[in-house]
C-alpha cells in the first residue's frame, strides 16, 4: 500500500466481516502488513502461559489485528472516503464526502 489514510487516533468503521457495522478508535497501525488494531473490535480469546506481566496465565480475551481495507474514517456521523491534498504548500487529509479537511 503506497500512502496509508487511516491513522492512530481515528475512528473508523468496520465495512466487512464478523464485527461490521461495529465502530472504533484506531489503537495501533501496521503499514509493513496493513492491519490496523481497533479498540473492541475482532476480539480473540487466547490461551496464555504464565509470564512475569501475567502470573496466572489462563484465558485472555485481546484484540486481533483487522485489514486496513475492511475499516472506513467516520467523520461527522457518517463513513466516508479520505483523499490527500496540498493546503498551503501542506499536505492535508481530507473527507472525499464532505471536503472538510481531517487533520
Amino acid at each position: 500500500m503506497s500512502t496509508f489514510k487511516i491513522k492512530k487516533g481515528d475512528t473508523v468503521k468496520v465495512i466487512a466481516g464478523k464485527d461490521k457495522d461495529k465502530e472504533g478508535k484506531v489503537v495501533s497501525v501496521d503499514r509493513k502488513n496493513g492491519k490496523v488494531l481497533v479498540e473492541g473490535i475482532n476480539i480473540i480469546t487466547k490461551h496464555e502461559k504464565p509470564s512475569a506481566a501475567n502470573q496466572n496465565g489462563g484465558i485472555v480475551q485481546k484484540e486481533a489485528p483487522i485489514d486496513a481495507s475492511n475499516v472506513m474514517y467516520v467523520h461527522k456521523g457518517k463513513a466516508t472516503r479520505i483523499g490527500f491534498r496540498f493546503e498551503n504548500g501542506k499536505k492535508v487529509r481530507f473527507a472525499k464526502s464532505t471536503g472538510d479537511i481531517v487533520d
